[in-house]
């Protein structure tokens, strides 16, 4: 069994974040390539975005710090400090309104 704090993580990932030329950081909570289940904690500094890509599988975005919008073709989703946000199985893009940290999570299908 494991424990670690989010809130802690988060913080340091932000950190990251803001002192890359990327304006993000990410770390690998749990799972990876040989589990189903994979969770990632992403940070994101203000108008830093993760383009267009495919979903891997079932996935939830849990919005720990900050806002982000979640775009899916014509739809999109805004979600803040609390949110939880089910990512579409289509093409979809993450923008950091402010700065942000999400936990993403994905099953991965089949």
């Amino acid at each position: 069994m494991q424990k670690l704090s989010l809130d802690a993580l988060a913080r340091e990932q932000l950190q990251c974040a803001t002192a890359a030329s990327t304006g993000r950081s990410a770390t690998t909570v749990y799972g990876g390539h040989e589990h189903v289940l994979r969770q990632t904690l992403l940070a994101l500094t203000t108008g830093t975005s993760l383009a267009e890509h495919e979903s891997p599988g079932e996935a939830t975005l849990l919005v720990l710090r900050g806002r982000v919008r979640l775009t899916s073709g014509d739809a999109s989703w805004d979600g803040r400090t609390g949110d939880l946000i089910s990512i579409p199985q289509a093409r979809h893009s993450l923008q950091a309104v402010e700065d942000a940290a999400v936990l993403l999570t994905v099953a991965k299908l089949g």
